[in-house]
C-alpha cells in the first residue's frame, strides 16, 4: 500500500522543519509583529493539516474502489497534493514553532528580577505541554492510523490545530505587545553595518584612541577584550569621516559572534538524539517486547517513555533540583543557562555509553543462545532493558534542550529573539543530517571489501554498540570544546 510507505519516504520531514526555523530571517524586528508572523505560519500549518486529512481520504476511498487490484496506487495528482500538504505542515511549524514560543517569553519583563526568573520556568513548562501532546498523539493517533484510518488520524491533530488557533485569538487582549521603535534601523542592517566598519578601519590602531575604550566602559565587554578586539574598530570614524558605529550596535554584534562556538557545540552534542527513532527502534525488534503475560508492546511505542519522563523530570527540576541549587549557589536563578546546557551535554554522553553497554549485552545473548545468523528470532532478552535510555532522554531534554532554548532567546539582540530560538531548534535538524552522514561513511568504509559493516541488515552481525561508542566519544569532545567556550563567555546585558 502507497500509505504504509509514507513512514519511509517522509523521514526527511522533522529535519526540514527545523532547518526551516534557522531560514526565518524574514520577521520583522519588533517584537509586536510576532503575533501576526505567528498567526501566518499557523494559518500555513492548519492548512496542511486539512490537506493531509483530504489526501489520506482521496487515497483511502480510490484504494477502497480498487480494492480487487493488488497493484492499485493513489493516482499522481494525489501524491502531490499528500507530499505538498506534509511539507506545507513542516513549513508552517518550523515558522510559527519560535515565534510563538518568543511571543510567549515576551509576556515576562526582563528587567524584572521576579518575571526573569518565572521567564525561566515558562520554558520548562512550556517544553512539558509540548512535550504532553506529543506523548498523547503516539498513542492516540497512531492508534487510530493503524486501527481506523489514515484520514481519520490526520483530521484529530487538524481538528486540535483549530481550537488551538481559537483560543489563542481569544487571548489577544491580554497578551503584552511591547512598542518597538520604528525609527531604529532593521536589527540585521544594523548588526550587518559593524562587521562593515570594522572591515574598513582593520588598519586603524584601537589602541591609540580612546573612543572605543570609553564607549564600551561596561565590564561585559572589557572581558571580551582581545577576541572581539576586531569589532570595537567599528566605534572608530572610518576613512572620509564615516560615522561610526554605535555602542549598543557593536554589543549586539558581538553577542552573535559569541553565540556561534556555543551553537556549533550544541550541534555536536545533539547527534545522539537523532538515534532513538531509528537503532533504538531496530534493537527492540530483536528482543523479548512482552511487558506483560500476553501483552507485546510495539518498539516504537517505547518512545512514550521520553514524553514520561519530561512529565516527570519538569515537576522534579522545578521543585526539588532548582530550590537545592538555590540554595547551594545563593543566586536566584539556581544554576546558569550554560552550566544546565553543560549538564545535559554530560547526561547524552553518559546515555551513549549505556546503550553501548545495552547493545553489547544483546549481541552476547545472541550470539550464547546461536542467533547470530537467524535476524528474525526473538532473542530472549528483555525490552525492559531499553528503559533506562530512554527515560535519561527526556532528562536530557530537560536540561540540554529547554536550557538551548532560553540561553539562545536571552543572548541574542532583542528584535532578534525569534530568531534565537530558531537556531537552538536548527541544532536538532542539522545534527540528524550530520548522524545521516556519519552513518553513510562508516557504512562504506566498514562494509567494504566484503567486511559486515556496523550497520549489517542484520543486526545480530552488526556493531551499533561501536557506534555507540563514538558518539559518547563525539559528545564527550563536544562537551570540553563547550566548557572551554563557556568559560569565555560573558552574558549580555539586558537592554
Amino acid at each position: 500500500m502507497e500509505i504504509r510507505l509514507v513512514y519511509h519516504r517522509c523521514g526527511g520531514r522533522r529535519e526540514i522543519c527545523l532547518l526551516w526555523n534557522c531560514l526565518q530571517l524574514n520577521n520583522v524586528p519588533h517584537r509586536t509583529s510576532r503575533t501576526i508572523d505567528g498567526n501566518r505560519r499557523r494559518e500555513r500549518e492548519h492548512v496542511g493539516l486539512g490537506l493531509l486529512t483530504l489526501s489520506a481520504s482521496l487515497i483511502l476511498t480510490g484504494l477502497s474502489e480498487l480494492r480487487n487490484d493488488a497493484s492499485a496506487r493513489p493516482s499522481f495528482w494525489v501524491n502531490i497534493l499528500f507530499f505538498c500538504s506534509l511539507y506545507l505542515v513542516a513549513i508552517g511549524q518550523g515558522g510559527h514553532k519560535p515565534c510563538v514560543q518568543a511571543f510567549g517569553a515576551d509576556q515576562f519583563d526582563s528587567a524584572d528580577s521576579k518575571e526573569r526568573i518565572s521567564r525561566g520556568s515558562f520554558f520548562n513548562w512550556w517544553f512539558l505541554s509540548l512535550s504532553a501532546g506529543i506523548t498523547l498523539s503516539i498513542v492516540v493517533v497512531v492508534y487510530v492510523q493503524d486501527n481506523v484510518n489514515w484520514a481519520l488520524g490526520f483530521g484529530i491533530p487538524c481538528l486540535f490545530m483549530v481550537m488551538a488557533f481559537a483560543l489563542f485569538l481569544l487571548g489577544r487582549k491580554t497578551y503584552r505587545y511591547p512598542k518597538g521603535n520604528h525609527k531604529e534601523k532593521n536589527a540585521f542592517a544594523r548588526i550587518g553595518r559593524v562587521f562593515v566598519a570594522a572591515y574598513k578601519n582593520r588598519k586603524l590602531n584601537l589602541a591609540h584612541s580612546g573612543l572605543g575604550q570609553y564607549q564600551l566602559e561596561d565590564g561585559s565587554s572589557q572581558k571580551c577584550k582581545g577576541w572581539l578586539e576586531f569589532l570595537r574598530k567599528a566605534l572608530l570614524s572610518g576613512e572620509g569621516g564615516a560615522e561610526p558605529c554605535n555602542s549598543r550596535d557593536v554589543e549586539d554584534a558581538m553577542a552573535l559572534v559569541r553565540l556561534i562556538p556555543i551553537w556549533i557545540t550544541s550541534v555536536i552534542s545533539t547527534i545522539p538524539y537523532a538515534q532513538y527513532a531509528t537503532f533504538f527502534t531496530k534493537q527492540g525488534v530483536t528482543v523479548d517486547r512482552k511487558i506483560l503475560p500476553g501483552l507485546e508492546i510495539p518498539p516504537a511505542s517505547f518512545q512514550s517513555l521520553i514524553g514520561v519522563s519530561i512529565l516527570i523530570s519538569v515537576p522534579t527540576y522545578e521543585h526539588v533540583f532548582l530550590p537545592l541549587a538555590r540554595m547551594i549557589t545563593k543566586k536566584p536563578f539556581g544554576i546558569t543557562m550554560l552550566q544546565r546546557i553543560g549538564a545535559g551535554m554530560v547526561l547524552s554522553s553518559f546515555n551513549m555509553v549505556i546503550a553501548a553497554l545495552v547493545e553489547m549485552k544483546r549481541l552476547e545473548t545472541a550470539k550464547e543462545h546461536g542467533l547470530v545468523d537467524r535476524p528474525d528470532a526473538t532473542i530472549p532478552m528483555s525490552i525492559w532493558w531499553f528503559v533506562p535510555q530512554y527515560l535519561l532522554l527526556g532528562m536530557i531534554d530537560v536540561f540540554s534542550l529547554v536550557g538551548t532554548q532560553e540561553f539562545f532567546y536571552d543572548q541574542v539582540p532583542t528584535e532578534l529573539r525569534s530568531i534565537g530560538l530558531a537556531l537552538s531548534l536548527s541544532a536538532m535538524g542539522l545534527s540528524s543530517f550530520l548522524s545521516g552522514f556519519l552513518i553513510t561513511v562508516i557504512n562504506w568504509a566498514t562494509g567494504k571489501d566484503g567486511g559486515d559493516s556496523w550497520f549489517n541488515t542484520n543486526l545480530n552481525r552488526a556493531h551499533v554498540d561501536y557506534f555507540y561508542w563514538l558518539l559518547a566519544g563525539f559528545t564527550a569532545i563536544g562537551f570540553f570544546a563547550f566548557l572551554f567556550f563557556s568559560r569565555l563567555y560573558v552574558y549580555r546585558r539586558v537592554d
